[in-house]
């Protein structure tokens, strides 16, 4: 086997290689020597070195040429795009030194003898010595090329790559980061092709990318070769799955799964004798399905979590899928460079001030927000039109537009998905990007006043007009220990991975019903009667959704279960209280095929809500996929700190009814440490506390319910607000109440109201009442939580 000063084979090289072979071709030598005997695979191939650029550059008397163009570039002599293209043009009219050309062929003949063919297909990808270190990404910054067959076909692909160390973007990218423009050398890797063409491929991080949640892997992908899904050509399936859960092989830890439109694909295409690359539409039945099973998608996870492991740094990484074989593999490997750089020491959070007309919407990238004039441009020729601080708006982005992205305040794109060119660019530049739009550039126009916002989870939006919105920054240093448990009111799993640095301990309230109106949408007695529905708009509605699913139901409890776990996961292992459904029958009916199931109430404040609708035959069906969803995410994903909460529970007779159903459906209270609490919002939860903590584990007092019903006074009534007081003494004795019931026969309280997030000197009241816990919104809880601390050390003394 071959290996000399130009040429190693990549299970010879290791990390300690860099300098010799790229950090891309050290990386995967890596993989290959340590992580093959893991099941990881990575194709075979070799890596010319760094010493063969320089080679080829000396024999060519390149450098003083080179060196030349550049000294005219800094001097302003001439502009980057006439330097890079002279540069380039010296490279390819260079010759192959005779030994060199030699060697490269040789290796290519000992890989086709490797696998049986001749003539084999091979990717040739550019590897630079200053590539993919912890601090620059160098993204793009030099060519790959792909399905290349013959000699002749490579050499000149060596050619390519060799001439690509001089890319615009490479050149501009240099002089940034203060690397010096002639230390840096090429390597290239010539790897066997695995033919993606014929099934699927896509990126995977071993961190989430927006919130540097470091629990999470990230992972997409789309039909065909990956570079639709790296460039942002195609807006791509997206998956997550939570790390930790992984080490148990029974468990299946999928928290999210979304289906991209997938509207394109690159496949191998003959053009004469000649076989290349072409990009094709997909068809319906491949934009309906996912890329991946369950069974694939655990098997990258895993792999993710071992390269991790083994590199000591979060990690981007390449995977592609063999349509020949089914297997999988992984084509690149290299630290993720933005996420992982960040110090934790603090946070920037960002809120819109005032509302706004939706334009646009798409995958949110990063958390802030910002404000201009549109700037549409649809061609990278174009982009000298782009304007300091406007908000670029294209259909996707590729390396030649780093330049003009550093201007501007924020990006939109039509395509796209996390792990695009633009989302990357994005986060290393610390720009807010909404990605994958679909249609921005068709609805917005430049010179338009938009606002663009990343900051309400995992969606973005464009709005009309420029919006008043603040920034925060939240100083996470030397934040004080408390003895009453600091928790987070939660509203939706988007948001879920936002707050993972934020000193809580778990989630004091997760209300399933924003679960499902942001994330099913659906009425499930719709889903469960849908050939019966009266409503057929909503019948052609859910047909539409539920594409996939032979069992309408399915869809139900699938994404119930994936929202609840993307939320449990976020503070696991800390406990995770998950408020069973209670939506009123008005906003029931407000669901997709919801008001074919629901009564008018002239109160629904007082009416069919809580518990009162699981064990009633109108809604019990429904209330059973609730269940279904819940043991799913226990059993199944692994979440055993979701802990149940029933709200809205009027008597014992009730409390036992709806604990019956639970245990039937196999949430039976102290099974497998299941915890089962009940909202106190009620006055007869107040009066009988001692009769329901023999029948829970814990109270959640639900101070807005609470003030309600002992005051008499409708918390939505506006002529009524100077009426509505949680800090009124009759519900500060219900609460002194409560606390001291359960807590003499040791159960926990708990409050997840509005009051203590809004009223510092509530919260000081329910720490000398001896509440157990207080559950804020994210935004109060470092403030709350130094003010807790004061109090405690007060009552000590």
């Amino acid at each position: 086997m071959l290996n000399n000063s130009s040429i190693i084979w990549l299970e010879s090289a290791t990390n300690k290689d860099v300098h010799l072979v790229g950090g891309k071709n050290a990386s995967l030598g890596e993989l290959m020597s340590e992580l093959t005997q893991a099941g990881i695979r990575v194709p075979a191939g070799f890596a010319i070195t760094a010493n063969a650029y320089r080679d080829f550059v000396e024999t060519n008397q390149l450098t003083a040429q080179i060196q030349s163009q550049i000294s005219a570039w800094q001097q302003e002599k001439q502009s980057l795009e006439v330097t890079g293209k002279a540069i380039r043009r010296l490279f390819r009219r260079a010759s192959f030194p005779d030994g060199l050309s030699h060697d490269i062929c040789q290796a290519y003949q000992e890989l086709n003898q490797r696998y049986g063919p001749s003539e084999m297909d091979v990717a040739v990808r550019s590897s630079a010595t200053a590539e993919d270190l912890p601090d620059a990404s160098f993204a793009g910054q030099q060519e790959t090329f792909l399905n290349i067959s013959g000699e002749t076909e490579l050499l000149e692909a060596c050619r390519k790559c060799f001439a690509s160390l001089f890319t615009n973007r490479a050149i501009s990218y240099r002089k940034e980061k203060d690397f010096d423009q002639m230390a840096v050398a090429l390597s290239i890797g010539v790897q066997k092709m695995v033919r993606s063409d014929l099934a699927c491929a896509g990126v995977m991080f071993s961190i989430d990318t927006e919130t540097g949640f470091p629990d999470a892997v990230l992972l997409t992908g789309a039909w065909g070769l990956g570079e639709t899904v790296v460039q942002g050509s195609v807006t791509p399936d997206q998956f997550t799955i939570f790390k930790p859960l992984l080490q148990n092989d029974r468990l299946r830890p999928i928290i999210e799964k979304k289906k991209g439109t997938k509207a394109k694909k690159m496949i191998y295409a003959t053009d004469g004798n000649k076989t290349t690359v072409a990009t094709v539409d997909t068809s319906g039945k491949e934009k309906a399905a996912f890329v991946l099973n369950d069974d694939e998608i655990l098997q990258l996870a895993r792999w993710a979590v071992l390269i991790e492991a083994h590199y000591g740094c979060p990690m981007d990484m390449e995977w592609a899928k063999d349509g020949n074989t089914g297997e999988i593999f992984i084509v690149q490997a290299r630290p993720e460079t933005v996420q992982s750089q960040q110090s934790g020491s603090s946070i920037k959070t960002y809120k819109l001030k005032e509302s706004g007309k939706v334009l646009s919407a798409g995958l949110s990238i990063g958390s802030a927000i910002a404000a201009g004039k549109v700037c549409r441009v649809l061609s990278s020729k174009d982009i000298d039109q782009v304007e300091v601080g406007s908000i670029l708006v294209t259909e996707m982005t590729d390396p030649d537009w780093v330049p003009v992205m550093k201007k501007v305040a924020g990006i939109v794109t039509d395509y796209g998905g996390r792990t695009c060119h633009a989302a990357i660019v994005s986060r290393e530049l610390g720009i807010p990007a909404v990605i994958g739009t679909g249609d921005a550039s068709r609805i917005l126009t430049s010179g338009q006043e938009v606002t663009l916002s990343c900051a309400e989870g995992d969606q973005g939006y464009i709005y009309e007009g420029l919006l008043d919105f603040e920034s925060t920054d939240v100083d996470l240093s030397n934040i004080p220990q408390t003895r009453t448990q600091i928790m987070l009111n939660i509203a939706s799993p988007a948001a879920a991975f936002d707050w993972w640095q934020l000193p809580a301990s778990g989630i004091g309230l997760a209300r399933m019903e924003f679960i499902i109106n942001n994330l099913i949408k659906i009425h499930p007695m719709a889903l469960i009667h849908y050939e019966d529905l009266k409503d057929r708009e909503a019948w052609q509605t859910i047909r539409d959704m539920t594409q996939g699913y032979d069992d309408k139901c399915d869809y139900f409890v699938e994404r119930l279960s994936q929202g609840i776990g993307k939320i449990a996961a976020s503070q696991y292992p800390h406990p995770v209280i998950v408020r069973l459904s209670d939506f009123k029958t008005n906003e029931y009916a407000d669901l997709i095929g919801g008001k074919d199931f629901e009564p008018e109430e002239s109160n629904p404040m007082l009416g069919f809500r809580g518990a009162a609708r699981y064990y009633s035959d109108r809604y019990r069906a429904g209330f059973l996929l609730e269940c279904q969803a819940l043991k799913k995410v226990r059993e199944e994903m692994g979440f055993d700190n979701v802990i149940i909460m029933v709200p809205f529970c009027r008597s014992l007779k009730e409390a036992d009814k709806v604990l019956k159903i639970l245990a039937d459906q196999g949430l039976e209270r102290g099974k497998d440490g299941l915890q089962i609490y009940v909202m106190c919002e009620i006055p007869s939860n107040v009066f009988l506390a001692d009769k329901f903590a023999e029948r829970f584990d814990g109270f959640s007092i639900g101070s807005n319910d609470l003030t309600q019903l002992i005051l008499g006074v409708d918390r939505d009534s506006a002529a009524l607000a100077d009426l509505f007081d949680e800090q009124d003494e009759a519900v500060k004795i219900a609460i002194r109440q409560v606390i001291e019931k359960a807590h003499a026969v040791g159960r926990k309280v708990g409050i997840c109201g509005q009051g203590p997030s809004d009223y510092p000197e509530f919260a000081q009241f329910l720490v000398e009442a001896g509440i157990d816990s207080i559950s804020l919104n994210p935004d109060s809880v470092v403030q709350v939580k130094r003010r807790v601390a004061e109090q405690e050390a007060q009552a000590s003394d």
